[in-house]
């Protein structure tokens, strides 16, 4: 029997940084012919009550996580690397202290941000920053969703690109757990750790097949290596990779609703038997249709 690609296994609610309910979500992966989706917002399981009161015949919920991590490049400078958790204990007590670390920083840094924004000339409000986060954590996306209310860029992709990238004099970084911590943290609470988008970004230049190798006995599992952010060279190069070091390989949209509107749910997908090797090895069940 052919292995078949209906799992999406790196999507986004409006409980982080994506723009669709959680319900919504579920519609959109129905529309797309998916039959499993991944939930991982930004360092936090609250959307995992919301959606499983949604999920109808036919499809399943993986929960999960992005847990935010760094790692040293080269110069010892920290370069952010997304970690995806899946089916792990939400309730672990390290991951429940370090996701409420998480959130008072990003509430800190959004703060800051914001205020070198508003020095800057900018007329946004941190209060309105914050009605647009909603029960989310303050992310860069919300204050771009502000600044395009203002008028003072077209569209969150503008945003980004001109001023809330890295690099920006009114970028702020996040305090954030490292790499090898963050494997730790999902495998103690019986998770799951796929590393995500692992050639776009700064992470490129820093998760070398040395550096992945180092992971491997630490308890990393996969590869995210479908991704939009990834050319075909890049998807081939990580291919062999993870074959060589013997990890998983998923592929995702890595969805955010319409803060990111050139990515679809389900324009990348992962092979049905790599889902089901990543449901064998969890704490937990997936979610299945409600009752």
């Amino acid at each position: 029997m052919a292995n078949t690609m209906t799992a999406d296994l790196h999507t986004h609610s409006n409980f982080s940084d994506g723009t669709d309910t959680p319900e919504k979500l579920i519609d959109a992966a129905v529309a797309a012919g998916l039959t499993t989706i991944a939930l991982t917002d930004h360092d936090t399981a609250n959307g995992w009550d919301e959606i499983a009161k949604h999920i109808p015949a036919g499809m399943r919920v993986l929960p999960g996580a992005e847990f935010s991590t760094k790692h040293p490049d080269e110069n010892g400078e920290l370069v952010s690397v997304h970690l995806l958790g899946y089916l792990f204990d939400r309730d672990n007590p390290a991951i429940v202290a370090e996701w409420k670390r998480m959130h008072d920083e990003r509430a800190q840094r959004g703060a800051r941000i914001v205020g070198k924004l508003i020095d800057g000339g900018f007329p946004i409000t941190l209060e309105r920053v914050e009605e647009i986060a909603g029960s989310a954590n303050i992310g860069r996306p919300h204050i771009g969703k502000a600044l395009v209310e203002v008028n003072a860029v077209k569209d969150v992709g503008e945003a980004f690109v001109d001023l809330l990238h890295d690099g920006s004099p009114y970028y702020v970084p996040l305090q954030s757990t490292s790499l090898a911590g963050g494997i730790k943290l999902i495998n103690d609470a019986g998770g799951v750790a796929v590393i995500a988008h692992p050639r776009a970004r700064e992470a490129a230049a820093v998760l070398t097949e040395d550096v992945l190798a180092s992971l491997v006995p630490l308890g990393l599992a996969g590869l995210e290596v479908n991704h939009y952010g990834h050319d075909a060279d890049a998807r081939a190069e990580l291919s062999d990779i993870a074959t060589r070091l013997g990890l998983l390989q998923t592929g995702s949209s890595d969805y955010h609703g319409t803060n990111k509107k050139d990515v679809h749910i389900g324009m990348n997908c992962t092979p049905d038997d790599v889902v089901e090797e990543i449901i064998a090895r969890g704490a937990i069940a997936p979610f299945g249709p409600a009752q």
